[in-house]
C-alpha cells in the first residue's frame, strides 16, 4: 500500500528521535556591531516604564521594555525568592492568564476565580481582595487610573474599583447590546445578530480618560466588537463593530448576511499612540471557523489591524494579514508601537502578527508595509471560496521552515494530507504549519531599546482541519502528534532574523517576554521555570522553579532603589491540557530568600488521548475499527463512523506485556480500515476490509499510538505495562 511506504521513509527517520522534542538551533550570525542599532529614542508619550509598571505591556505601545538597570548580566546569579503568595489559597483546579501592573510599590492582579487583588510589592502581603462575580473566564489583566482600578469579569461586566481600597466606585454591563432572534436571525437594536453573544476578553487598558476592552466568541458566530468607556461614569463612549453592517465600508466582502455572526473578535489588548490619538487593534477569524462556503469575499475586518479614532471609535486605516481566513490564522496580538531607523530614516511604525509566523511592519499612519507587502498567490479549494492572493511582508517568518517536516515536532501524523500555511482543505482532515497555535499566538513580545531586538516565542505545532460538516471534529493538535517550540531575536529594521533558540514545549500561549536595561531578557515556560537569558545570544543565564506553568508576561518594578521582577505563575490549558496550574504570585529581588517551589509535573510534549482507558481483557484484547466507543454500554458502536477522531473502540487500550491484541474491521462496515502504528513504528495491519483482522503482540512495555491510514483522525493509544 503506497501510504505505508511514508511510514517506513521518512516517518521511521523520524521516529528515532520520538523521546526528544529538543530542536536542532537554527542561529544566525548578527550584524556587524552584533546588535540592531542604533535605535532612535521613542517618543515620551510612549517611553518605557522605569519604577513603576504601569500597565499590561509596560507602556502604552506594548514594549515589554523596562529601563532598570538593578538587576544585570553581572549580578543575575543573585536573583532570588523575594516572596510568595498563593493567591487563592494554592487551588490548582484553574489556569491563571493576567499579567502584573505595578504602581507606587503596589501590585494589582486578576485571578480566573473571578477575584482582583492588590499586593504589597514588597512583602506580597494582600493589601484588598474584591470579588468580580463568579462566572469564570479568562482574566489577562487590569488598568489603572485616575484612582481607579479596572477589571473585567466572566458576567460581562466591567468594573472600577478603588485604587487603595478595592471598593465598587461603577460597574457597567457590557455585551447587552440584544440578539436578534436566533443563529440565523436578524439585528437587535444596537447591533448584535443572532449567534453567541460573547464575552469580555483582553486585558483593559486606559488613557486620557477612556478606558479600552475587547471580546471573544468567534468560534461560536458572535459578532465582534471593541469598546471604549468614560473611565469615570463607566458609561460607553463607542462600540466598533468588526463586521460591517449594511452600508457601512466592508460591508460587501461579505457574502449575503454572513457578516450577522461574523467572529472577527479582539480578544487581546490594543496599543494607543497618543500623539495620533489612534488605537491600534487586532481582529480575529471569521465564523464559521473553518467553513468558507457561506461567506464569499475577504470577510473584513477578520484578520485585521484596525487604526481607530481613540475618541470616536472611526477607522482611519486597516490592514488585513489573511483573507478569507479558513486556517483559525486570526494573528489576534497585542501590537507593538516602534521608532525605527530605517535607511538612515526614522520611522514610526506598528508590529503586527503572529500565528503565520510572520511579522508584518508597517507604517503607523498608513498602514503600508515598511519592508513591502506582495500578495502571493496561494492554493484553492473552490468549495472553500478561498481568496486567490495571500499577503507576504517583506524580510522572513521568524518560525523555522514553512511546512511540516520529518525533522522536528511538525512532523506530520502519518497519512493526512499536509501541507504549508495557507494550504487548503474541505472535507478531508489536512494537517497545516504553521498552525492556529504557532507560530506564536497570543504571547506577549518585547521590543528591546537596548539590543533594537524583538523577542518572540513560537510554537512548532501542526493543525488539522476539514469544514465540520457531516460530524467531522477538526483536531487543532492531531492525537499523538508532539508539539514543541523555540524563541527568536528578530531584527525590525529588516524584519530577519538574528537568532532562534529550541525549547521542549511550545511559547506561544501567553508566554510573554520582558527586556531590561540591565540587557537581560526573562522568560516564563510552561513547565513552571521563569528563565533570565543574555538578550544579545539568549544564552540562559539563570532560571527559578515557580511551582505552576510561568505562561504570563514577567515584569520589572522598583522600591526605594530596588529592583523587582515579578510573575503570576498559574498555567494555562493550551497547547497543552495539563501544564500544572495554581495561583503563585512571585516577586524576586537581589539576595532573595525564598527557595523555589517543588517541581511540578511537566506538560506531556505529545498531544495525549485521554479517554478513560479501557482494559483489555474486558474487550478480549480487541480492538474494533471505524466504530467509536460508548461509556454507557461498555462496547463499540452498532454502526460504523468514518469522520470521528475517536473511531477506534477502544479508543485506549491497556494490556500487559506479552498480550496478543486484535484489531478488526467487523463484517458489517462498509469500508476498508487499517491500523498502523505510528512512531514508534510498531505494528501495521495492512488494508483490512469488512471482516479482515489482524493480530500483533506486545513484546515491551510502552505507549503505542496508531491511526487508520484509510480515516487518519481515527486515532487510539495502546499502553502495555
Amino acid at each position: 500500500m503506497e501510504r505505508r511506504r511514508f511510514l517506513t521513509g521518512a516517518a521511521a527517520t523520524a521516529a528515532v528521535a520520538t523521546t526528544s522534542v529538543a530542536l536542532a538551533t537554527d542561529a544566525r550570525a548578527a550584524s556587524a556591531d552584533g546588535l540592531a542599532l542604533p535605535v532612535p529614542q521613542q517618543p515620551v508619550s510612549l517611553a518605557a516604564p522605569r519604577q513603576n509598571w504601569p500597565k499590561v505591556g509596560g507602556d502604552l505601545g506594548n514594549k515589554n521594555y523596562s529601563t532598570l538597570t538593578g538587576i544585570d548580566r553581572r549580578n543575575i546569579t543573585e536573583l532570588g525568592g523575594a516572596w510568595h503568595t498563593n493567591l487563592e489559597g494554592g487551588d490548582t483546579s484553574q489556569g491563571q492568564q493576567s499579567t502584573v501592573v505595578a504602581q507606587n510599590g503596589v501590585l494589582y492582579v486578576q485571578t480566573t476565580q473571578q477575584n482582583v487583588f492588590a499586593v504589597n510589592g514588597r512583602t506580597g502581603s494582600v493589601l484588598w481582595k474584591t470579588g468580580v462575580g463568579t462566572s469564570r473566564t479568562n482574566m489577562r489583566g487590569v488598568a489603572v487610573g485616575g484612582g481607579l482600578v479596572f477589571s473585567a469579569s466572566g458576567a460581562n461586566i466591567l468594573y472600577a474599583l478603588d485604587q487603595a481600597t478595592g471598593k465598587v466606585a461603577w460597574q457597567t454591563q457590557l455585551m447587552n447590546e440584544g440578539t436578534g432572534g436566533g443563529d440565523t436571525g436578524g439585528c437587535g437594536p444596537d447591533g448584535e445578530c443572532g449567534g453567541t453573544v460573547g464575552t469580555l476578553a483582553g486585558a483593559v487598558v486606559y488613557w486620557d480618560g477612556l478606558i479600552y476592552v475587547g471580546m471573544q466568541g468567534s468560534t461560536a458566530g458572535a459578532r465582534g466588537r471593541s469598546y471604549a468607556l468614560d473611565a469615570k461614569t463607566g458609561k460607553v463612549v463607542w462600540t466598533f463593530w468588526s463586521c460591517p453592517g449594511t452600508g457601512e465600508y466592508g460591508n460587501d466582502t461579505w457574502a449575503g448576511d454572513s457578516w450577522q455572526t461574523g467572529g472577527a473578535v479582539c480578544w487581546l489588548h490594543p496599543a494607543v499612540d497618543p500623539d495620533t490619538s489612534t488605537v491600534y487593534w487586532a481582529f480575529g477569524n471569521p465564523y464559521p471557523r473553518t467553513d468558507g462556503s457561506s461567506r464569499e469575499g475577504t470577510n473584513l475586518f477578520a484578520n485585521c489591524l484596525l487604526a481607530l479614532d481613540a475618541k470616536t471609535g472611526k477607522r482611519k486605516w486597516h490592514f488585513q494579514s489573511v483573507h478569507h481566513d479558513i486556517w483559525d490564522y486570526d494573528n489576534v496580538m497585542s501590537p507593538l508601537l516602534l521608532d525605527l531607523r530605517i535607511k538612515n530614516k526614522t520611522r514610526k511604525t506598528v508590529v503586527y502578527g503572529s500565528k503565520v509566523g510572520m511579522f508584518y511592519i508597517l507604517d503607523r499612519h498608513t498602514g503600508e508595509g515598511i519592508h513591502g507587502i506582495e500578495e502571493r498567490p496561494v492554493p484553492q479549494q473552490a468549495e472553500q471560496l478561498t481568496w486567490p492572493t495571500q499577503p507576504y511582508p517583506g524580510g522572513e517568518p521568524f518560525v523555522p521552515a514553512s511546512f511540516p517536516t520529518p525533522e522536528n515536532t511538525t512532523r506530520p501524523v502519518p497519512f493526512y494530507p499536509n501541507g504549508g500555511r495557507f494550504t487548503p482543505f474541505w472535507d478531508r482532515a489536512t494537517i497545516v504549519y504553521p498552525g492556529a497555535g504557532g507560530g506564536a499566538d497570543w504571547g506577549a513580545y518585547s521590543f528591546s531599546e537596548s539590543t533594537g531586538y524583538i523577542y518572540a516565542g513560537y510554537g512548532l505545532i501542526n493543525s488539522s482541519y476539514s469544514n465540520t460538516h457531516g460530524g467531522r471534529v477538526n483536531t487543532a493538535r492531531p492525537l499523538g502528534q508532539y508539539n514543541s517550540g523555540g524563541f527568536a531575536a528578530i531584527d525590525p529594521r529588516t524584519n530577519t532574523v538574528v537568532w532562534r533558540r529550541d525549547h521542549p514545549t511550545a511559547l506561544s500561549h501567553g508566554t510573554g517576554f520582558l527586556s531590561t536595561a540591565g540587557r537581560l531578557l526573562f522568560r516564563g515556560s510552561l513547565d513552571g521555570v521563569l528563565s533570565a537569558l543574555d538578550d544579545a545570544t539568549g544564552e540562559e543565564l539563570w532560571t527559578f522553579q515557580c511551582g505552576a506553568g510561568a505562561n504570563t508576561c514577567p515584569v520589572s518594578y522598583e522600591i526605594d532603589g530596588e529592583q523587582y521582577i515579578a510573575i503570576l505563575a498559574g498555567g494555562n490549558g493550551l497547547p497543552y491540557p495539563d501544564i500544572p496550574k495554581g495561583d503563585h504570585l512571585w516577586a524576586f529581588k537581589r539576595g532573595g530568600k525564598v527557595a523555589p517551589a517543588p517541581t511540578p509535573k511537566p506538560p506531556n510534549p505529545r498531544n495525549d488521548i485521554t479517554t478513560t482507558p479501557v482494559a483489555g481483557a474486558s474487550v478480549s484484547n480487541t480492538i474494533t475499527l471505524g466504530r467509536t466507543w460508548s461509556s454507557t454500554t461498555k462496547a463499540p458502536s452498532t454502526t460504523e463512523n468514518l469522520v470521528s477522531t475517536g473511531a477506534v473502540a477502544p479508543q485506549s487500550l491497556t494490556v500487559p506485556i506479552g498480550t496478543t491484541v486484535t484489531f478488526l474491521n467487523p463484517s458489517a462496515n462498509a469500508q476498508a480500515h487499517g491500523a498502523v502504528s505510528f512512531f514508534e513504528n510498531e505494528f501495521d495491519s495492512g488494508q483490512l476490509m469488512p471482516g479482515e483482522s489482524f493480530t500483533h503482540t506486545f513484546a515491551k512495555a510502552g505507549e503505542y499510538f496508531f491511526n487508520d491510514p484509510e480515516y487518519p483522525q481515527a486515532t487510539g493509544k495502546i499502553v502495555v505495562g
